[in-house]
Formats: structure tokens, sequence, C-alpha cells
């Protein structure tokens, strides 16, 4: 296994893309700096399991990193940034999945749909694999022929979740031409993730409890990424005096909480679109966080 396949040198072209070292990924993924070096480098094998957690570590996705004809780099892409780590105005990040305002149909396995549904309609315990193959129309062992078990079903629909909140997010994050900009873009990001994918944002805010410990070290990481984009983008405005906010920590957590609660009220069909929330969460994000002019 000296001589490294496509997938393994796609995981070290997405890393460098990414801007990190070794031993960051390996931090996020709870493996050796050593370990994943012999992965970039073909000496061990990639599981399915390690597949997915690398490319949720790198910003990415599996089918991009298994396949060598797409360019494997992160969803923030490669665009050269300033010092101080700006995306330069007027630009955008482009996503095959389309722009991160816009929602389309989810494209998932009849198995995966229905343990989604199954979730938030009873909860993790309360879901079976029986219930579960009797909402996809399918028999207990066609169930388990495609998942392993409950868990893994569960990590699929969080990874399903993380996944595309990284790309919407950093997409929404490089449109803003300054650091308020980009405050307002992120939680407008978030909102809209929250209402457009109710069922996954749901999910992703009550089952948290339900993983294995070593499933929720690894999703909870990715989830705190996401916490961190917000947390750099208020001290940059914080620093360049637009907002006043002397609780920059508090604050960014309070937004973030603010937009994982929306599945628990907002409906399709009520008085406010996805659209209108989202731009009023934008309001209240920086009104909380003490803006210094509208």
């Amino acid at each position: 296994m000296g001589d490294p396949s496509p997938t393994a040198r796609s995981v070290r072209q997405a890393r460098l893309a990414a801007g990190l070292s070794l031993r960051e990924v390996a931090r996020r993924l709870s493996i050796s700096p050593g370990t994943l070096s012999a992965i970039e480098n073909g000496k061990t094998g990639i599981s399915v399991e390690r597949l997915d957690a690398l490319a949720t570590a790198l910003g990415t996705t599996a089918a991009r990193l298994l396949d060598p004809g797409h360019d494997p780099a992160p969803a923030r892409t490669r665009r050269p940034r300033s010092d101080r780590g700006e995306t330069p105005a007027g630009t955008a990040t482009p996503h095959p999945a389309g722009h991160w305002r816009e929602f389309s149909a989810l494209h998932i396995d009849p198995v995966l749909a229905a343990a989604i549904d199954a979730f938030v309609d009873t909860g993790y315990h309360g879901a079976t694999m029986r219930s579960i193959a009797e909402r996809a129309g399918m028999s207990v062992p066609g169930v388990y022929h495609h998942y392993r078990d409950k868990q893994d079903l569960l990590v699929r629909a969080l990874d399903l979740t993380m996944g595309e909140l990284h790309w919407r997010v950093r997409a929404a994050r490089d449109e803003g031409a300054t650091a308020v900009d980009r405050v307002g873009q992120i939680v407008a990001a978030l909102a809209l993730f929250h209402t457009h994918r109710r069922s996954l944002a749901f999910i992703g805010a009550s089952e948290m409890r339900s993983l294995e410990p070593a499933n929720r070290i690894r999703i909870a990481d990715s989830r705190n990424q996401i916490q961190y984009l917000l947390d750099a983008e208020i001290d940059a405005a914080v620093a360049s005096g637009h907002l006043t906010t002397a609780h920059p920590r508090d604050a960014g957590r309070a937004i973030a909480t603010m937009c994982t609660s929306l599945p628990q009220w907002f409906r399709a069909g009520g008085p406010s679109t996805p659209e209108q929330i989202a731009a009023e969460y934008a309001d209240f994000a920086l009104d909380l966080l003490g803006r210094t002019s509208p």
C-alpha cells in the first residue's frame, strides 16, 4: 500500500487546500498525526466511517474525496485571502449544490429518509429498525443491508446536517464585504438552514445526547467549528469598532442558540417565510451585538 491511492492523494490535497496541518486534522478526528500521515501516504486503508469523518473535518464531502475528477477543496475554495483572513469583497463561494440561499429537495435514500422522519416523530429512542423499515417500505434485513444499526442512521443524518451547514455558512461568510456583513450573512445562513431543513435541524438540536461517545465528540467538534466561524467575525467587527458588545462570546452563543431553536416553532406556511425570518434574525443578532450604525 506504499503508493497513495487517488483517494489518499485527494485527502492530502483537501487538507492543504484548507490550510490545515496534519496535527490539527488529526486532533479533529481524535487520531494521531502519524495515523493521518499513513492515510495520506497510502500506508493504511480508509474505512467509510473515517472517510466521512475526514470529509467533515476538511469541510468537503466524501464523494469529492472519492472522485479524483472533482476538486477536493473545501467549500470555502482556494481563493487568495488577505493576511487578516478576509475574503475579497463582492466574491462568493461556488458550490455544486447551488447558492447558499437556495434549498432544493435533498436526494437521500429511502431508509435514511424514513429514519429522519421516525427520529422527528418518536425520537431516537422511540424509533426501531422495524419501524424505520416499515416507513421505508422495506424488510428489516433490507435496512440492515444498507445501515449497520440505528446509531449509524443517526450519525448519517447528523453528518448530512453538518456537511450542509459547513458549506452554506462558509459561502455566506465569503459574500460579506465587511466583518459586520459577514456576521449578518452567517446568521442568515443559520436561520435559513434551520427553517428550510427543519427535520434535520430538529434532530441536530435534540439528539446529540443519543450519540455514542466517539460520534458525539466528532460531531460536537464539527458544530464548534461553525460557532468559531461566527465568533471570529464578531471579534473582527468588534475590533473594527462596528460592534460594541462587551461580551462577544456570550452574545455569539446566544445568537447560535436563537437559530438552533427555530425548528421548535417554525412551520412552513406560517405568517413568516424562511427568508423573512433570516433577515429579521440577522438584524436581531447585530442589534444584540451593539452595531454602531444601521
